[in-house]
């Protein structure tokens, strides 16, 4: 895909971006709506940031789990 075929794309979807942000933030229907979602995004960022945490923390085990037996590190290392 050359740049001029990424070009219409791009324009489609940055309008559609400009129109939702003009519903959202300059219609009173759009402000509702607006109030509405924003508690639940909050929620689902408080989730997705947990459970990220959660994942590091699965990772870092691992990593200390692995750096322990030292078999993957060494495996890595060696040339065959």
């Amino acid at each position: 895909m050359n740049d001029e075929s990424r070009v219409v794309p791009a324009m489609i979807a940055g309008a559609a971006l400009g129109a939702l942000a003009g519903y959202l933030f300059f219609t009173e229907s759009g402000r509702r709506l607006r109030r509405q979602v924003e508690p639940v995004l909050e929620r689902f960022a408080r989730e997705v940031y947990g459970f990220r945490g959660a994942v590091q923390r699965a990772v870092e085990v691992a990593s200390e789990g692995w750096g322990l037996t030292g078999e993957p590190a060494e495996r890595g290392r060696r040339i065959h």
